[in-house]
């Protein structure tokens, strides 16, 4: 889990630390639109070459000098830049995860969070509290995944599929380590976008099959991921409604799938499993779980918050999980940490 506490002690009953405490959190809005100034002007890849002056990035970029140096300094204070004196910038760990060209980079991530879709959304967070469900249809006129399925926001969807398969890259290696293939040869990725979880378990085993099963305009990343790997002759992609079906299958992979949708939704998807799966075979759920109640920082909470804003979905404690599971013809059998905060839950069939 990401330690954002900052040293504030959350007990103190100090009027003037508590007021100091709430405003770091309201400026939280400031601290996103940074890290997206520093993702959409590549400073990044800028700085990657080595230590430049923010002059020197502006005039890559061209950008304006003078807001680019206030951005690099704004970095700077956030850990992702460190001031090298001058006006000269280096890359730091933290800021080297901005980059579009290393492993882990969660510079998609940062864009499509911080973008104008998921933006337009949060305007209407009290009313998607009051009312119970996302406001995405007032704030964009129809639902998130509706919206990047459309034509016009193709360049917003490949950045959201992009990001979502960069988020992966943070959970996948410690998944893929964690769970069992020996007596699978069919995997089947549901909502897989473009494959790394179900491509990444058949480059560990190289007697898999894989699948990805997605909407129609995820699945061609899927078969050019699977092309880029070599692993073609051994993988597909279809698009389809995982709601009503799903293909037969020894091990179906869940990977952030049930948090987007409501119970009853996700029981709907989690049937559509159990109905396909071949004997004796399993799926696979990763997702954050949330943990004791006022736990300081629980990343999970601020998750189910989002998911309560961009769509009807939600994070789950282990007991909501079994509950959900058992309704849908499912038994947990394993968990496990993955990384990133996030855990597979294995599942048998019952």
């Amino acid at each position: 889990m990401p330690d954002t506490n900052r040293g504030i002690d959350v007990a103190s009953n100090d009027p003037v630390a508590d007021a100091a405490a709430v405003f770091d959190m309201l400026t939280g809005l400031v601290v996103a639109q940074t890290l997206r100034g520093i993702a959409a002007l590549r400073i990044a890849d800028h700085l990657s070459d080595g230590v430049m002056t923010a002059e020197e990035v502006a005039e890559r970029e061209g950008s304006h000098p003078q807001a680019t140096y206030r951005l690099m300094r704004a970095a700077s204070s956030l850990g992702m830049l460190s001031h090298e004196g001058q006006h000269r910038f280096a890359l730091t760990g933290r800021g080297r995860l901005l980059r579009s060209d290393v492993p882990g980079s969660l510079r998609s991530l940062v864009l499509a969070q911080a973008g104008g879709a998921h933006w337009q959304s949060w305007d209407h967070f009290p009313d998607a509290v009051r009312q119970g469900r996302t406001q995405t249809r007032q704030a964009l006129g129809m639902d998130i995944f509706e919206y990047y399925a459309k034509p016009e926001h193709a360049e917003e969807a490949a950045l959201f599929a992009q990001a979502m398969g960069d988020l992966s890259s943070l959970v996948t290696h410690g998944a893929v380590a964690a769970v069992s293939t020996a007596d699978v040869s069919t995997v089947v990725d549901v909502g897989g976008s473009n494959g790394d979880f179900v491509l990444s378990l058949m480059e560990a085993n190289p007697r898999l099959s894989g699948q990805v099963l997605d909407l129609a305009h995820a699945v061609e990343g899927a078969r050019s991921e699977a092309e880029k790997r070599g692993l073609s002759d051994r993988f597909s992609a279809v698009a389809g409604d995982f709601f009503a079906e799903v293909p037969p299958a020894d091990l179906y992979l869940l990977k952030t799938i049930l948090h987007d949708w409501d119970d009853a939704q996700s029981a709907t998807i989690l049937r559509s499993c159990r109905s396909a799966v071949n004997e004796g075979g399993r799926a696979l759920v990763v997702e954050m779980v949330i943990g004791e109640i006022g736990q300081p920082d629980d990343f999970a909470t601020r998750s189910d918050m989002a998911m309560l804003t961009m769509t009807n979905g939600m994070e789950r404690d282990l007991d909501e999980f079994d509950a959900l599971f058992a309704a849908s013809g499912w038994r947990r059998s394993k968990t496990y940490p993955v990384g990133g905060g996030y855990f597979g839950l294995e599942l048998v069939a019952v």
